[in-house]
């Protein structure tokens, strides 16, 4: 059955939203979606998996522990390695941010 990445996507969104689309073996597929979220202040992602991960539509900012700073709109992409802490600091609070994250071993 077919999906499609920009259909079903609440009007509200008072908190994040993440749905895992796949899982099979060690690879996972989520899609995320932001309007205006970020991490909590304190702490930070730190996790056994691998993300690769894109923005399909809207805006986001990632920290990252070293100090590093990606700024990620429609069509970006990053690799983040497992155990690379980061947290996101910023997602636009003026449209839905879709965001496709793979996680793997």
């Amino acid at each position: 059955m077919s999906q499609n990445l920009f259909e079903n996507i609440p009007g509200h969104l008072p908190s994040e939203v993440f749905e895992e689309i796949l899982t099979a073996g060690s690879i996972r597929i989520e899609r995320i979606l932001s309007r205006g979220h970020a991490s909590p202040e304190r702490g930070w992602y730190d996790q056994d998996e691998h993300e690769w991960v894109t923005v399909l539509q809207g805006r986001g900012r990632l920290l990252f522990e070293d100090g590093e700073i990606a700024e990620l709109g429609a069509g970006d992409c990053l690799n983040i390695p497992a155990h690379r802490k980061h947290k996101v600091t910023w997602t636009d609070p003026d449209q839905i941010t879709i965001w496709l994250a793979i996680f793997y071993r």
